[in-house]
């Protein structure tokens, strides 16, 4: 399928043809390139991955929630020590996450 990226906003749109306005921003039609076969294929090849790693994004969120409470808990001090490691491995996981999708994005991996 033909991709469309919108030359405002960067919004990227599957169809054969690009749409009357964008669905992000508004930009007409005109504003709309046709992206070549090589960035396309990215683009289509990337989707996955990227999705991957918002996934796992949003688990580190939910890690760092569960670490919250077994810190405040404090059972114990090795308990404690096992959550706040916790904590700091899904907030390096995070940003290193982050890291990689910009990098995608400088690529033209995203989309």
């Amino acid at each position: 399928m033909t991709k469309w990226q919108c030359g405002v906003c960067g919004y990227i749109f599957d169809g054969d043809d690009a749409p009357e306005k964008c669905p992000k921003c508004g930009a007409p039609k005109e504003k709309f390139q046709k992206l070549d076969d090589d960035t396309a294929t990215k683009v289509e090849r990337s989707r996955y991955t990227n999705n991957l790693h918002m996934e796992l994004l949003t688990l580190m969120e939910k890690v760092k929630e569960i670490s919250e409470k077994g810190i405040e808990d404090e059972l114990d001090p090795p308990c404690v020590q096992l959550f706040q490691a916790a904590e700091t491995f899904a907030v390096d996981i995070q940003q290193r996450i982050k890291a990689e999708l910009k990098g995608h994005m400088s690529k033209n991996k995203w989309g």
